[in-house]
């Protein structure tokens, strides 16, 4: 008798009673009629706002009106702003096979567990090769599961180390040189600023900790294909040292006042202070302060802090990929949908409008994106994706996610013994022996 996947078994866990409820008007929505031209419907994340004069529609739903063709329309659901309600909501409907859904904008940590599920659509061969050398290595990494990609990239993610000029002038670091986030924390610390993380209950706060390990040469896990098998190694010297640092920021005169609670968000108004000197954040961060003319013009930029010094730091990953429904009802137009959706053009154009980067290498060389971003900046986007440390591709990054979260929280907590405190509880929550 053959087996569901172990993923496809967890997420029905997930969907409970809430499948039955779904099956019914989820399987009309969407559907485009049983004749005539087809609709497409493609569930997408919310877009930013914008950051300049869009052409032809802002964001994704202009991505939309442009791939629509004379053979089928596309046309947008925004899905809720939380990624983790995000994920349950498709997750849902996928696992009742509902057929209304075509195109989704997944985040790149929940990769491993849709496909493992058996929810989405194989790429075709051309497709995927296609996109495999025209894509950003990083980006490919967090596209990828089984040795195979499994979702085509749109836009991807990274962190910077964002300073101000004149802070790090007065504090003596030369920014023109790798740092560590032990000189930046103590740099801070000297001279009455502070360093902006992401550190509240939630994935941003396991982001940093992920890009600290991956930064030391670590791992959270090994062997993520093997699902609740994988080898948890969070554990070790890496762990060690991505604890050290949390714990140096948490108690350092650096840390800004509502650390245990700080997002992407949060940490923008202090930078603009006379108390801003650094922060770690996403690429939206230059367009954030275009109106701000002070800071603005002492902003500055350079590679993600290295967790150990002389070890190339491994810069945190996000972004979003396109995903196909393997119910489709339209599953030729949706993969001919996808192709467009990720051109080069409509990466370059969904760039410009929100401030998030481009997947694809050659985006990169486009005239338009130069005329809106800095050329080194550019660079430092595209080298970050390219020696990203993504979160680990796995069927239960969520799991797992939520686990750290349990035990690196909040950062005060953190000390020698939270790696070794959080690699048991994690194996004991894959294992089945403990719940969330």
């Amino acid at each position: 008798m053959a087996h569901p996947p172990p993923g496809a078994r967890r997420i029905r866990r997930i969907c409970g009673a809430a499948v039955g409820l779904l099956l019914g008007p989820a399987l009309l929505a969407g559907c485009g009629g049983s004749s005539g031209k087809p609709t497409l419907t493609w569930y997408i994340n919310p877009d930013p706002a914008p950051t300049s004069g869009s052409k032809g529609g802002f964001g994704q739903a202009g991505i939309a009106q442009r791939c629509s063709t004379s053979s089928y329309t596309i046309k947008v659901q925004e899905l809720p702003g939380d990624a983790t309600q995000q994920r349950i909501q498709l997750a849902r409907r996928l696992a009742a096979q509902d057929t209304g859904i075509d195109l989704m904008s997944l985040d790149p940590v929940f990769t491993g567990e849709f496909a493992n599920a058996g929810f989405l659509a194989p790429l075709p061969a051309d497709l995927s090769s296609e996109l495999k050398s025209s894509t950003l290595a990083g980006a490919v990494d967090g596209a990828t599961w089984d040795g195979k990609l499994v979702v085509a990239p749109l836009w991807a993610n990274t962190q910077l180390l964002w300073y101000r000029k004149s802070f790090a002038q007065k504090a003596g670091l030369d920014m023109s040189k790798p740092v560590t986030w032990d000189q930046v924390i103590k740099a801070a610390a000297a001279n009455g600023g502070t360093v902006g993380v992401q550190a509240k209950k939630y994935e941003g706060y396991v982001v940093w900790i992920n890009a600290l390990i991956e930064g030391a040469g670590g791992s959270i896990i090994q062997d993520a294909s093997t699902g609740s098998d994988a080898k948890v190694t969070i554990d070790s010297g890496a762990g060690d040292k991505a604890a050290a640092v949390v714990q140096e920021l948490a108690h350092s005169k650096a840390a800004e006042g509502d650390l245990s609670v700080s997002n992407e968000g949060t940490v923008l108004g202090p930078f603009a202070t006379s108390k801003g000197a650094f922060q770690v954040n996403w690429t939206f961060i230059y367009a954030n302060y275009k109106k701000d003319k002070a800071t603005f013009g002492d902003l500055g930029w350079t590679r993600y802090p290295e967790t150990v010094a002389g070890t190339p730091s491994k810069p945190p990953l996000g972004g979003i990929n396109i995903g196909i429904n393997k119910h489709s009802s339209h599953l030729a137009d949706a993969t001919a949908a996808a192709k467009c959706i990720t051109s080069t053009q409509n990466q370059v154009t969904y760039a410009i409008d929100t401030g998030n980067m481009p997947a694809s290498k050659a985006a990169y060389q486009s005239p338009e994106l130069a005329k809106a971003y800095p050329p080194d900046l550019l660079q430092a986007f595209s080298s970050s994706i390219d020696a990203a440390g993504p979160r680990p591709v796995t069927p239960y990054w969520s799991d797992i996610s939520s686990a750290i979260q349990s035990t690196w929280h909040s950062p005060l907590s953190v000390g020698s013994g939270t790696p070794k405190k959080s690699e048991g509880f994690i194996t004991d929550v894959l294992k089945g022996r403990k719940l969330l």
